[in-house]
């Protein structure tokens, strides 16, 4: 399955999903992340808590979703928080669309370290938890372009695990 991780500017959320589906994945998914509006540069939080929790930096860079014209996703999995009214992105490729809205942890930059470090943990365990649930559908033999897999990740949307 290839998943495809979109948010406005490829700095943290999108970034977090790349690594952990790349990951969690098992090798049944490979993942890559992109922006409308790529920031360029990622932000040192995200390679911070992605090593914090043992995931791989290595090649994470922000880049433009024109970069990854020949990728071809599965999936388009869009994170910006439409609750914080986030302008999202939309892939215009054959990607199916997902939205896994999920608030921006390094918007806490300069907040008390704990509340840093609890917003990115979060959005890690999260992450980790549904790309998790997407592995073990794979195992199982759901086709990844099934209507049941579509269905089940529009579920994983709301999908928060117990802390």
């Amino acid at each position: 399955m290839k998943l495809l991780f979109i948010c406005t500017h490829n700095r943290c959320r999108s970034i977090l999903g790349e690594a952990i589906a790349n990951f969690e994945g098992k090798g049944l998914i490979t993942a890559k992340s992109a922006g409308s509006q790529p920031s360029g540069q990622v932000h040192p939080l995200t390679l911070h808590y992605l090593e914090l929790h043992g995931f791989s930096t290595d090649g994470l860079r922000s880049k433009s979703w024109d970069e990854l014209e020949d990728f071809n996703p599965d999936y388009a999995i869009t994170v910006c928080d439409s609750a914080a009214r986030e302008a999202c992105p939309l892939w215009m490729g054959k990607a199916k669309k997902i939205h896994w809205g999920l608030a921006d942890p390094s918007r806490l930059a300069g907040e008390e370290t704990k509340i840093v470090d609890e917003a990115f943990s979060r959005i890690i365990r999260t992450l980790a938890a549904r790309i998790g649930k997407i592995s073990a559908m794979l195992e199982m033999g759901i086709a990844t372009d099934s209507e049941e897999m579509q269905t089940q990740l529009k579920r994983l949307a709301n999908y928060f695990p117990q802390d």
